[in-house]
């Protein structure tokens, strides 16, 4: 994340030292995450300004930090699945701008940061009637093509991917954790309680007729 994304997208809401909840040490967090502060307790901000990343980009990069849960749809996809497929749908498509184009995003403006790792690859369409209407013709996806070879493996990076879309989904809600055993605990406070209050009412009322 702080190699790929960090460079033009913040994380406004993150501070540096809140990943030791997920296990890093201070000394780690300093060493290998701080590019842009010098304290560890400073947000994961960015250096570009606003101004020029608008004459860039032609608009702001987005802020990261809650990006995992934003793109949660009431269709049940949770955001952490279109991050997943979003960051593996990037092909070479020489009609746009930045060279590449991504399926589950069409004619996106962030071009493919990581793919040298994915190495180049190409989109393969079909057109097709559609079976109601003879006169529509869909544009139809029917796979990749590999064009170069990138420095991961198709396995390692999905893998490499999982691990960016995992980090992200926690950084959007570190606490969801601890809510979740906590809410554990009070649930099994909850029904004990219940039946201490049921056994008391039962003889609070056992001799009223």
């Amino acid at each position: 994340f702080v190699n790929y994304c960090l460079n033009c997208h913040a994380a406004a809401f993150m501070r540096y030292n809140r990943m030791r909840d997920i296990g890093l040490t201070e000394e780690e967090i300093k060493k290998y995450l701080m590019f842009a502060t010098d304290k560890v307790g400073d947000t994961m901000t960015i250096t570009m300004n606003p101004r020029d990343a608008k004459e860039w980009f032609g608009a702001v990069p987005p802020d990261l930090t809650l990006v995992a849960r934003s793109r949660a749809d009431l269709a049940k996809v949770s955001g952490a699945d279109y991050l997943y497929s979003y960051l593996r749908g990037y092909y070479r498509d020489d009609t746009k701008a930045t060279g590449w184009n991504n399926l589950y995003f069409p004619d996106v403006a962030m071009p493919h940061v990581l793919w040298q790792l994915q190495g180049q690859r190409a989109a393969k369409f079909a057109e097709q009637k559609d079976p109601h209407d003879p006169a529509v013709t869909t544009h139809v996806f029917q796979g990749f093509e590999q064009l170069t070879p990138g420095t991961m493996s198709a396995i390692e990076y999905d893998g490499a991917v999982a691990d960016l879309v995992g980090f992200m989904q926690w950084m959007a809600d570190p606490s969801r954790a601890v809510r979740v055993q906590l809410g554990v605990w009070v649930l099994l406070y909850l029904a004990v309680l219940l039946v201490l209050v049921w056994r008391l009412n039962a003889a609070y009322w056992k001799d009223v007729k």
